[in-house]
C-alpha cells in the first residue's frame, strides 16, 4: 500500500493516481476520501509499473471516470476521452454506489 492508495506505486504513479482522484473531486463533486475509495476499489488488483506505467498513455480522466460511472461500453457511458464523451450529458448518467464505508478501500478519514 502506498500513501492513500491500496496499490504499490512509485512517486510518479502516486502523483498520477492523485490526479485521477482530483478528476473525481472536480468533475463529480465528491469528497477526496470517496474519490480515493472509488479508485482503490476500481484498481485494487492492478499491477502498476513504475512511472510511466502504460496507464499514462491516457489522461487521468480515462481511468478516473469509470470509478464513478462505469466503463463506457455503450453510448451513454463515458469512456474518459473528452472528445468521445463530448455528447454525454453527465448529469443524467447513473452513478455507481461508493464502496461500503467499512471496506479496505476507504483509506482517508472523512
Amino acid at each position: 500500500m502506498t500513501e492513500e492508495f491500496v496499490l504499490d506505486l512509485d512517486e510518479g504513479m502516486l502523483e498520477y493516481f492523485r490526479d485521477m482522484a482530483d478528476v473525481l473531486v472536480d468533475r463529480c463533486g465528491i469528497s477526496r476520501p470517496e474519490a480515493v475509495a472509488r479508485i482503490n476499489r476500481q484498481y485494487a488488483d492492478l499491477e502498476v509499473d513504475p512511472y510511466p506505467d502504460v496507464l499514462c498513455h491516457e489522461a487521468p480522466e480515462f481511468w478516473a471516470l469509470p470509478a464513478y460511472y462505469g466503463r463506457g461500453d455503450h453510448d451513454h457511458l463515458p469512456t474518459g476521452d473528452p472528445d468521445a464523451d463530448a455528447h454525454i450529458d453527465f448529469s443524467r448518467l447513473p452513478v455507481h454506489p461508493a464502496p461500503p464505508r467499512d471496506s479496505r478501500f476507504w483509506t482517508l478519514p472523512g
